[in-house]
């Protein structure tokens, strides 16, 4: 029941006599604060952030998650996007280190899987062994890889060949909304976390501090969008190729890795030391194109599902 607190879910790990498991929607505006805090606690500890960005955006909205308490403070915290369509429940869940082996990772994850009411996938950013033994324990299986590659920014990059009718220019607030959102949604139809973006979505991340158009890139041709490379700069040092899309009916013309290039040549020369991007592991050819251009392997997510592989 939204708004209403509750208690560990029937079958749930107990976790303690002053823990309190609460429903989604209940946070107040210090409680978000404070399980802010807790997500970068968890970074520092195990160094890599424990929420998406996608989570983190919906905390700080006002979109809250479930939270366990004790003593009086936030110790764990629980993000789930409910089923839409073909596409089951997900979620994702963080444990303060400080308090973790008590049961609440379990007890969050089965209230995630209550809530859920069918299919869920988990994601565990990091690939870190409590999280592997968590899901595993749990029935969980592995069902997806999702892979970090760096690079050093300093490092010799070819020129990016711009295929012929085809212009580049940044993207511009206020009016190239809606035709990116239609060449994001036909590029990634197979990959809704992306391909299902909004107006609010997009709209949500112009806000944030790190926005900067300049760093957006988009390609034309014959006056309509065909592809993009939206730029990201993140503090100490790192620019992330935050998403490259080309529409498939410009495939064949080199656009993806033309604007990857135009991409990595911007964040270079904006003076940071590393490159990054995130990559599904079975997108092989993507996975060669980024090794070619100096990428390799720095971290990994993983996804888990209830539902057998």
């Amino acid at each position: 029941m939204e708004g209403a607190r509750r208690a560990v879910p029937d079958g749930a790990a107990r976790v303690g006599a002053v823990s309190e498991l609460r429903a989604r929607g209940t946070l107040k505006d210090a409680e978000v604060a404070e399980v802010l805090a807790l997500v970068e606690a968890a970074e520092e500890a195990d160094g890599v952030g424990p929420l998406s960005e996608h989570a983190v955006l919906a905390l700080r909205g006002g979109r809250t998650g479930m939270a366990i308490s004790e003593g009086g403070g936030i110790v764990g915290y629980a993000h789930l996007d409910p089923a839409s369509g073909e596409e089951p429940a997900s979620g994702e869940l963080v444990v303060h280190p400080e308090h973790r082996r008590r049961g609440h990772g379990r007890a969050l994850l089965r209230a995630l899987r209550e809530e859920a009411g069918g299919p869920l996938r988990v994601w565990a950013h990091g690939d870190l062994p409590a999280a592997a033994a968590l899901a595993e324990s749990e029935g969980m299986t592995r069902v997806r890889v999702l892979l970090q590659m760096r690079r050093p920014a300093a490092d010799p990059l070819p020129e990016p060949e711009v295929a012929e009718g085809v212009a580049l220019r940044t993207f511009e607030p206020g009016r190239d909304e809606r035709a990116w959102l239609d060449v994001n949604a036909r590029a990634f139809a197979d990959h809704p976390e992306q391909g299902a973006w909004t107006i609010e979505d997009l709209r949500e991340r112009e806000r944030e501090e790190w926005f900067d158009p300049s760093g957006f890139f988009l390609a034309e041709r014959d006056g309509r969008l065909v592809g993009f490379h939206w730029t990201k700069i993140h503090p100490g040092g790192v620019g992330e190729v935050y998403v490259v899309g080309v529409d498939p009916e410009a495939q064949g013309l080199g656009l993806g890795r033309a604007l990857t290039l135009t991409g990595l040549h911007y964040l270079r020369d904006a003076g940071l030391d590393q490159l990054m991007l995130y990559v599904d592991e079975s997108n092989t050819a993507a996975v060669r194109l980024y090794e070619s251009l100096g990428f390799t392997r720095y971290a990994v997510d993983v996804m888990y599902s209830t539902e057998a592989s």
